[in-house]
Formats: structure tokens, C-alpha cells, sequence
């Protein structure tokens, strides 16, 4: 069976290829580093993690980036014996202006070191890169009008002005000017540009109608790579914008591949939404995630496998299960397991490092910090689940505290810290922004902070579905319940501002700060992560 979603929890706008008998999807990280994640697989089905190809200062710094800022929609391509990407730094989310800045690097293998970037433009977002079988490359990018007064095919989202295409070449850069080849269809928010050659027709394949519940994959061909583009027969390849109860929402913004015998796939993205802790309201903690569908050809047309414009959960295929991914991380190595990251920064030698089998937290700047905060985490993937930690810190007054944190952004976040106060000293808290956007207003749910005796403690969360209840230990002691039940709902892309703020999903991990500048330290010898039924 393929199992939709292919790539579970944050993993947004999937760029695919095939290379050989294997392929590769490319996803975006926002504001989390490094940036860009590429997984492989030779199935379809079971996907590893090969490479994160944004690792360092000159591809890569976000350091003042907003919340869900950063690397937009990667495009990865393979030509000329080299795979290339193509990425979005985005500097400015909110108001008339994006600041969007669009680079390409390349590199001869998946997991080796990209080459310093090229710059493109910065008209827009969603840059994408056509090798055609002449030798030529085409740049292509949604542009943006600050004015909102754009000629996209729905005038309520006129700021999204079409999409550009433009002769490219790593030699000269950009030759020409700018074509727009597409407006979009009546939806509107037309994004998310890629195209591919199939028996002389030109496709080109777009996201519509937002990341929310009306997004959309569009299709449009041409026999020219510059147009005109006549719109499918149904504008769209797949959506669930008109069936609310379909269990694959969100579905848009993907890209065409084909297997080594013909068969046409179409990656999207898809959200799976769980009601709030009162059985009310959408709510997709596990954020934007990786589905993939088979899809047929008639009249020079794609269209679903299976009719129709809902992608299936589930449907049969050809591949073996895979293994319960590895859960519990014991920080014995020096490098930080793949499966966490952190935040914008391009120097992570200042918030963390290992020392004597644990890794140690450098208290930075505040929890939500845009410039540089010690979070290590990683991607929530199940709805249920319990993550245990043991960890040591010596507070020696308010502004240092460390422990574990179920995190969004700046406003949406629940943390159980150790820290300091005058008459108990050290101390567990609990501090929570939970969807007080735009003032990130913080809560402190524990009433009364609980006194701790020397040494360790460990420290557990446990989320099901829209509730979490944090837990803590020492010594031989049992696990205790602290503090109230709280709501987990706020941690997903519905929470605060909502869907069309809130680009990245919930994470699960250690964080650290000292907002003296004091630099006070925390030492984490172990994380697991552990998936249960409900």
C-alpha cells in the first residue's frame, strides 16, 4: 500500500524527481535550519532522509526572519549531471510588501556540499527551474504586487500577478525579459510554478486558492514553453475545497513525475485536521504534509487514477512496509540527529554542543526569539504521543530556564522549565503563548512553581490530539502530572493567526534561555519520542 501522507508531520510543498531508479522530494523548513529537506526512496512508499542542502551562512541565514519567513517552496532538478535547487528566502511575510529573495545552488550528488548560491530575483516567491531537451533553462516565479493590483484571474487576490518565466543560465544569469505565461483560473492564488514536457506539449502545473481548505493543483499546457496556456478541462487535477469531510485536506501545490515504465505520480500537499478540545473547529497540528497520487493520461490530459479530484488515503501498491522509525536519541554522538533542527540561525555552535554524552543548551535570547534561541526539536508526526527527556540545569535566578517545549512560533507554544525563585530556588514553571497573536502574550498555567531537590529531572509531555499534560520525576520517584491539562490544539496551523500565517506545524523538543546574557547552560542526555494509539 501507499498510505497518504508519504512523508508525515511538517513536510510542505514537495518537489519531486527521479534520478536512475531513485526519487527525490524536496520540502520546505521555513524558518527552521538547516534548510530544505530531501528525502529518497525507491518505492514511492518508504522515504529516508538524505540531505538538508542549506547548511551554512553563505546559502543560508535567517537570523531576523519572521515566523513562518524562510525558505518558501524548493524546486529540485537534475540536469547536465548535477542536481540543482531552487529556493525562497522570504525576509518579509506580513503587510503590502514580500521581501522574497530567489537563489539556485547545485551540487554532483544529493548529500554533498551545494555550491554557493546564485541570486535570481526577487519578484516573487515559488521559483522553480526548467532544464528543456535543448540545453535551455527556464526560471519561473509568481510575482507579487504590493499594490494589489495584479491581473491574476480572481481580482479578490490580484497581489498574486501571475507567473513569470524567464531564460536562465549559471553563466550569464537571467537573459531577457520576464514572460507572463499564466494568470491562473478563477480561483485565484496562483502560485507554485512548475513545468514538464510530455509528447511536445508544455505543462505547467500551479497551487490555487491558498494553503488553507480551498488549495487546489491546477493544470495548463501549451505547445509553446512561453504560451499561450489553455486550462485543463477541469482546471484542476485535485482538491478537496467542496467535500469538508474527505479525510485528505488542504490537498495543492505538487509536482509531476514519472516512473521508469510510464507511469505518471503527482506529489501534493495535505493537511489532516482534528477537532479542537471541545470537538469543535480544524486543527492540523502535524502542519502541511507529503501525499503522493497515481495518476493517468487521456487526450494529452492528466487526471486522477482513480476520478474524480480527491486524492485517496490509501491505495494499493507494490512496496514493502518499512521499519518503526528510531525514537530515542542519546546524544553520545557529537552531531545532532537528523531528525532535529533549530532556528534561523547559521551558527549553532552558539545554542548547543555536546560535551560528555549530552548535549548542552546555550541559553540565548527568549523562547520565540527571531534572531537566535536555543530550541532543539523535532517534527511532531503522530497524534498521540509521548516524548520523555532527562536534562540538568543549575538556574541562578528567573531569567535562565531550560526543559521541554511543544512549539509553534512565538505565540503558540507550551514549555515546562526549571528555573529559579528567590524564596524556593530551583523550581519547575510552566510558561504558555497559547495563540496570543500579535502581543505573544505569555500564561502561567502552574499556579504555584514546584520546588526541586539537586541533580537531574526528567521531564515528559503527552500529547493526544488537542490535549497535553506535561510530567515530571526524580531520582526513583514515579511519574507526576504538573499542572492543568492544557490545550494542544493552539499548536497547529489553525491556532493563532491561522491557516494562512502558520506555514510550518508542531515540534517537540529542548529549549534553553537566559535572558540576563548570562549564556546559562542545560545538559539533555537523552530525548525519545514515542508514538501511541488513541
Amino acid at each position: 500500500m501507499i498510505t497518504n501522507p508519504i512523508l508525515p508531520g511538517f513536510h510542505p510543498d514537495p518537489s519531486i524527481i527521479r534520478v536512475g531508479e531513485t526519487y527525490y522530494i524536496a520540502t520546505s523548513t521555513f524558518e527552521w535550519y538547516p534548510g530544505v529537506r530531501i528525502y529518497a526512496s525507491t518505492d514511492l512508499a518508504n522515504w529516508e532522509f538524505v540531505s538538508a542542502p542549506l547548511n551554512r551562512a553563505a546559502l543560508l541565514d535567517m537570523r531576523g526572519n519572521p515566523d513562518s519567513g524562510g525558505i518558501w517552496a524548493p524546486c529540485l532538478s537534475y540536469a547536465d549531471g548535477k542536481f540543482w535547487l531552487v529556493y525562497t528566502d522570504v525576509k518579509r511575510l506580513d503587510g503590502a510588501f514580500k521581501d522574497a529573495h530567489n537563489y539556485i545552488t547545485c551540487c554532483d550528488t544529493i548529500d554533498g556540499t551545494w555550491s554557493d548560491p546564485w541570486y535570481v530575483n526577487s519578484s516573487g516567491f515559488d521559483p522553480s527551474l526548467f532544464h528543456d531537451d535543448d540545453g535551455r533553462k527556464w526560471f519561473m516565479n509568481m510575482r507579487w504586487n504590493h499594490r494589489g493590483e495584479g491581473t491574476g484571474g480572481n481580482p479578490k487576490h490580484a497581489s498574486f500577478d501571475g507567473i513569470l518565466l524567464q531564460e536562465w543560465s549559471p553563466e550569464t544569469g537571467l537573459i531577457g525579459a520576464p514572460t507572463n505565461i499564466f494568470d491562473g483560473s478563477h480561483k485565484g492564488l496562483t502560485e507554485a510554478p512548475h513545468i514538464f514536457k510530455r509528447n511536445d506539449w508544455y505543462y505547467l502545473t500551479t497551487a490555487e486558492g491558498g494553503t488553507g481548505y480551498q488549495h487546489s493543483v491546477t493544470m495548463a499546457r501549451a505547445r509553446d514553453i512561453e504560451g499561450p496556456y489553455e486550462l485543463h478541462p477541469d482546471a484542476f487535477l485535485m482538491t478537496a475545497a467542496d467535500a469538508p469531510t474527505h479525510p485528505v485536506q488542504r490537498t495543492g501545490h505538487g509536482q509531476y513525475v514519472e516512473s521508469p515504465d510510464g507511469q505518471a505520480w503527482h506529489t501534493f500537499l495535505m493537511g489532516r485536521p482534528i477537532p479542537g478540545p471541545n470537538g469543535d473547529g480544524k486543527f492540523c497540528p502535524l502542519g502541511r504534509e507529503t501525499g503522493i497520487e497515481r495518476c493517468v493520461w487521456r487526450d494529452d490530459w492528466l487526471y486522477l487514477e482513480a476520478g474524480g479530484v480527491l486524492a485517496r488515503p490509501s491505495f494499493e501498491h507494490d512496496a514493502t512496509p518499512a521499519k518503526a522509525p528510531e525514537s530515542h536519541y542519546d546524544f553520545a554522538n557529537t552531531t545532532l540527529p537528523s531528525d532535529f533542527q533549530w532556528l534561523r540561525t547559521p551558527n549553532p555552535e552558539r545554542i548547543f554542543r555536546f560535551e560528555n554524552n549530552a548535549l548542552t543548551l546555550i541559553g540565548r535570547e527568549s523562547i520565540g526569539s527571531w534572531f537566535e534561541q536555543a530550541l532543539v526539536a523535532r517534527r511532531q508526526q503522530h497524534f498521540a504521543y509521548r516524548v520523555e527527556t532527562t536534562m540538568d540545569a543549575a538556574p541562578a535566578h528567573y531569567q535562565h530556564a531550560a526543559g521541554i517545549t511543544t512549539y509553534y512560533n512565538r505565540h503558540k507554544f507550551h514549555a515546562l522549565l526549571i528555573s529559579h525563585d528567590p524564596s524556593k530556588g530551583r523550581v519547575l514553571r510552566i510558561e504558555s503563548c497559547p495563540g496570543k497573536w500579535p502581543d505573544g502574550e505569555l500564561t502561567l498555567p502552574l499556579s504555584d512553581e514546584v520546588a526541586l531537590n539537586d541533580g537531574p529531572v526528567r521531564m515528559a509531555v503527552e500529547v493526544n490530539h488537542a490535549m497535553l499534560q506535561f510530567y515530571f520525576a526524580q531520582g526513583d520517584d514515579d511519574w507526576t502530572a504538573i499542572g492543568p491539562v492544557l490545550d494542544a490544539s493552539v499548536i497547529s496551523d489553525e491556532g493563532g493567526r491561522g491557516e494562512h500565517a502558520s506555514f510550518t506545524g508542531a515540534f517537540v523538543g529542548m529549549v534553553a534561555y537566559d535572558t540576563s546574557g548570562g549564556a546559562g547552560e542545560a545538559h539533555f542526555t537523552d530525548f525519545s519520542y514515542k508514538p501511541f494509539d488513541a
